[in-house]
């Protein structure tokens, strides 16, 4: 990586501001646009046909905006791979989770993608009456989190959960949880893990909001190993978050240089 570092010029430090209100202000009049929508069609449609509308706006929404970030802002996404995913069945997708993008480039690819979202995203004004109306999952309470998650499967979904369980605070990943193989086990489904690199870490758990990005930025999004349906939940565990260490190794999303 060696274009980043003409941040510290003046006129490309300049740049890099506006191109983040314009990145922050696009999603959320994207969210605030389908917002309206979003109230209405959740008691009103059926439950099949609200889940179904809800989830294609959400991918193309995701894809559309992630186009605006490409011509705008100085962003290249490589998300080919994931649209192998498109028609394989119901599926796990497991994904390390350096950003706050990580689940806007997945979404993007598949329309028939559902998350498995924190509670306070699910109730958050701007963005949960799309994640209601689209069936997405709360992460609050461990038990109802695996049944609706191996229903959503049965449905013929693709399951996006973040084995971190949160933005990864120490790379290349933090420790996985049990979660992706208590669904997977339940469920008889499996895991596709999803290898997400970035340029820098924009956006990551130490990267404030309002932190203008290092531009320009690379996105990759690769296809890893695909694991069957565990029979024991420890195990898989361990052996998936060695995966991920190994596959991304211990220097990846560390920064060249840094914007002041």
């Amino acid at each position: 990586m060696t274009d980043t570092c003409q941040s510290r010029n003046p006129l490309w430090i300049a740049y890099e501001s506006i191109a983040m209100i314009i990145g922050l202000g696009s999603l959320v009049l994207i969210c605030l646009g389908w917002l309206p929508f979003a109230l209405l069609f959740n008691p009103l449609l059926p439950q099949r046909w609200a889940r179904s509308i809800g989830r294609a706006f959400i991918s193309n929404g995701f894809r559309f905006y992630l186009r605006i970030l490409e011509i705008f802002c100085a962003c290249r996404f490589e998300l080919q791979e994931l649209d192998q995913l498109r028609d394989s069945g119901p599926l796990i997708i497991a994904a390390n989770h350096p950003s706050l993008l990580d689940a806007v480039m997945i979404v993007s690819r598949l329309p028939n993608a559902v998350c498995v979202m924190k509670a306070s995203l699910m109730d958050n004004l701007l963005f949960g009456a799309a994640a209601r109306l689209a069936r997405y999952i709360r992460n609050d309470a461990p038990l109802e989190m695996i049944l609706n998650s191996r229903q959503a499967l049965q449905d013929g979904a693709r399951l996006v959960i973040f084995p971190e369980g949160t933005r990864t605070g120490n790379f290349p990943v933090d420790p996985c949880s049990p979660s992706t193989g208590l669904v997977a086990n339940r469920a008889k489904v499996p895991v596709q893990t999803v290898l997400i690199e970035f340029s820098t870490p924009y956006l990551g758990k130490a990267w404030p909001l309002f932190r203008r990005p290092t531009l320009p930025l690379t996105c990759r999004v690769r296809l890893g190993r695909r694991f069957d349906p565990p029979t024991n939940v420890q195990s898989f565990t361990a052996e998936i978050d060695a995966y991920f260490r190994a596959e991304l190794g211990e220097n990846r999303g560390s920064p060249v240089c840094t914007s002041v």
